[in-house]
């Protein structure tokens, strides 16, 4: 069975990554960047979603030059599409700031939003 995003999360989802795509063309890369922290916290759960926002984070590590965090985004990259259905670290940012495998608190706005995600 199939599961996919309930609309109001993949609305809110898409909210974030259509703010940091937004951003990112107006090279504000830094700007960018914490509407896809917050769009990983949503997409972290479904393969798709959690690999888009590694990959658009890889594509900001390119834009500044930053060699660890491209390194850093394709290993989060891989993990993404092996691990999502299996297990994430909730709260998570994904950013190669923080540890891959350590749960963070989820802001409030977002809470309210994976809270009611349906159970699997």
């Amino acid at each position: 069975m199939s599961i996919s995003m309930r609309q109001q999360l993949k609305e809110a989802f898409n909210l974030e990554m259509d703010k940091a795509a937004h951003l990112y063309e107006k090279n504000e890369f830094d700007s960018a960047f914490v509407h896809l922290e917050r769009a990983h916290i949503l997409g972290q759960s479904y393969i798709i979603p959690h690999t888009k926002s590694h990959w658009w984070m890889l594509k900001i590590g390119f834009k500044k030059h930053k060699f660890r965090d491209v390194l850093g985004q394709i290993t989060r990259i891989i993990a993404s599409i092996l691990f999502s259905r299996i297990w994430v670290p909730l709260g998570n940012t994904g950013g190669t700031n923080v540890n891959p495998l350590k749960p963070m608190p989820i802001p409030e706005d977002l809470k309210n939003i994976l809270d009611e995600r349906p159970k699997t």
